[in-house]
């Protein structure tokens, strides 16, 4: 019976860790999901994503490469200059469905001052993705870290949950975040005046 109690003490607190929201201790491992094969860019070239643009600056982003979305350009973080807003979000949050309209509406009125780039974050299905773009109207570039690299830098080691904006400025430092989504272009504005500093 004391055996019995001991395997079930320890089960109880490893169930209690899995739900106490504290830090995987594991690392991230290679990826193998595929986010530019033909039936994707298939996919894309029915969306109206602009294509991913590597920068030509060294800022304090990471030196993570990342893939695009569907095919085009890998692009190194640590080229792109702010100020930027970066939304983390994967096909299977429903929130950061909710949020795709504003940060697309913040996009088409406020892109040239303030970009707005996505990273579809630890999703296993670039295709349902690339349909949620696509129902959602979203044209901002698109990038993919279906492993999680970027939670093991320094700068996005805070991403616990999606979606996640990160408020990026002109040195390429994460001034500023905001995780549970946001409604509205408007709402963004404000956050971009909070965390950039930027009347927009």
């Amino acid at each position: 019976m004391t055996g019995l109690r001991a395997v079930g003490l320890a089960l109880a607190s490893l169930l209690l860790a899995a739900c106490s929201g504290a830090p995987s201790l594991v690392a991230p491992q290679p990826s193998d999901i595929e986010v530019d094969t033909p039936e994707l860019q298939s996919l894309r070239a029915e969306t109206g994503l602009e294509p991913c643009v590597p920068g030509a600056a060294s800022t304090a982003l990471p030196a993570v490469t990342l893939p695009c979305l569907g095919g085009g350009e890998d692009v190194d973080l640590s080229s792109l200059e702010g100020p930027m807003i970066i939304s983390f979000w994967a096909s299977n949050c429903t929130a950061c469905r909710i949020e795709m309209p504003a940060l697309q509406d913040f996009y088409e009125q406020h892109g040239d001052a303030v970009p707005v780039l996505g990273i579809d974050y630890l999703d296993l299905y670039p295709g349902v993705a690339l349909e949620q773009v696509a129902k959602r109207g979203v044209t901002f570039p698109m990038l993919a870290d279906p492993g999680g690299d970027l939670q093991e830098t320094d700068q996005f080691v805070g991403v616990r949950g999606l979606p996640y904006l990160a408020f990026v400025d002109a040195d390429g430092e994460v001034v500023g975040q905001h995780t549970g989504g946001v409604t509205s272009a408007d709402e963004l504005v404000g956050l971009v005046d909070e965390h950039l500093g930027l009347d927009l």
